[in-house]
């Protein structure tokens, strides 16, 4: 809390005092999305909402959660306009510790995430959310506070706190989880308790600069050698991906041989594979020209198998050609699979062809799950 810039998140709670309406955002994955919890309500991240809610009763709080399950910084930081931060939130918790890898990959693009949120046109108070591998104590925390400590954005770890309570005998991983992840209505509690004793927290550390100094002031957005055009610090890592953009059909429309357009509509940001492309044979293919330094492609891996896998080259290099492998070895659902194909390459116009392989161990009438190509991620 010591090198945090706890400003913004202040100045929020001011407002909240004076009964103003304020917007209340989460991105990240599953544990935001409220997986395994008994019921919506349950989730750590409607239990910080409900303790705002209680705790400035006269103020009028919207409820944003921007959780989907299995996905990284990488897609976060595509999606944060169009899933959070298009309803001008003034709060953003955000957490990807358990699904990014602890290296500079993922710090990079969790980085975009972060000025991202830190330069939205509603200047949101950003909160570090660190989950926890709760059998290992393995998360990105290094990687990603880091990024926190650099922009002075506060951090809350599941792993300094809950996890060591595990450590202690004070609860066994079972209590808490019944996969070693993903917590169950108890450890959403114990998820949200660590988050709200946080804020309550700033709320006191508010009580004691008001009484000695009146209303907290917020930064004044002066341009130094050290701030960018966004009054940020200047970036910590490469720092591609804070633009990154998701292409669906929507966006960008390819050369299609034997793939199709998705056209139905999406009932909602869960609604997950629509306005993709489908190709249902081997040899169909789809082709992209996109100028970008940055490509990722994004498809389903599914879970009911045998399904079509697809073979990506990029500007026409087969000896280094990427497999898209539709089937997925987990049993949980179909995965929104990311796959980085350029990462820090020339920005040029680059060609992107992906084509249906043909089956393996095929049986006559042996059907087989379409490959679906959800977007493209650049930057």
């Amino acid at each position: 809390m010591d090198q945090a810039d706890l400003r913004r998140l202040q100045k929020c709670m001011q407002r909240a005092e004076r009964g103003e309406e304020l917007a209340l955002a989460f991105l990240g994955g599953s544990i935001t999305q409220g997986s395994l919890a008994s019921a919506p309500e349950k989730a750590y991240a409607y239990l910080v909402y409900n303790w705002w809610r209680e705790t400035f009763p006269k103020a009028e709080f919207h409820y944003v959660n921007g959780g989907i399950g299995g996905t990284t910084s990488h897609y976060g930081v595509s999606r944060a306009v169009t899933d959070v931060l298009m309803y001008q939130p003034d709060v953003v918790v955000v957490d990807f510790s358990v699904n990014d890898d602890a290296d500079l990959f993922f710090q990079e693009t969790y980085e975009g995430v972060i000025r991202r949120l830190l330069s939205w046109d509603s200047r949101p108070a950003v909160l570090i959310l660190n989950n926890v591998f709760y059998e290992t104590g393995k998360n990105a925390q290094e990687y990603h506070n880091a990024v926190g400590d650099w922009y002075g954005v506060p951090h809350v770890s599941i792993r300094d706190t809950v996890w060591q309570k595990v450590q202690a005998g004070i609860y066994t991983v079972r209590d808490l989880t019944p996969d070693g992840l993903h917590p169950n209505d108890l450890g959403h509690q114990l998820v949200a308790g660590q988050v709200t004793a946080f804020l309550q927290q700033v709320r006191e550390s508010l009580r004691e600069e008001v009484q000695t100094a009146g209303t907290v002031q917020g930064a004044d957005g002066k341009l130094t050698d050290s701030l960018d055009h966004n009054g940020l610090q200047r970036p910590l890592t490469a720092n591609a991906y804070e633009a990154a953009k998701r292409l669906t059909i929507r966006e960008i429309s390819p050369v299609l041989s034997g793939f199709r357009a998705d056209a139905r509509e999406k009932t909602g940001y869960l609604d997950h594979f629509k306005n993709g492309w489908i190709g249902k044979k081997p040899g169909d293919s789809i082709t992209f020209e996109i100028e970008a330094s940055c490509i990722a492609v994004q498809y389903r891996k599914a879970v009911q198998s045998p399904a079509l896998r697809a073979q990506l080259t990029l500007d026409g290099d087969e000896e280094h050609a990427v497999l898209l492998d539709g089937n997925f070895e987990e049993d949980w659902g179909d995965c929104l699979y990311l796959e980085p194909v350029l990462h820090h390459g020339e920005r040029k116009m680059h060609t992107v062809q992906i084509c249906i392989l043909p089956c393996e161990n095929e049986t006559e009438g042996e059907l087989r799950t379409p490959f679906y190509l959800m977007a493209l991620i650049v930057a």
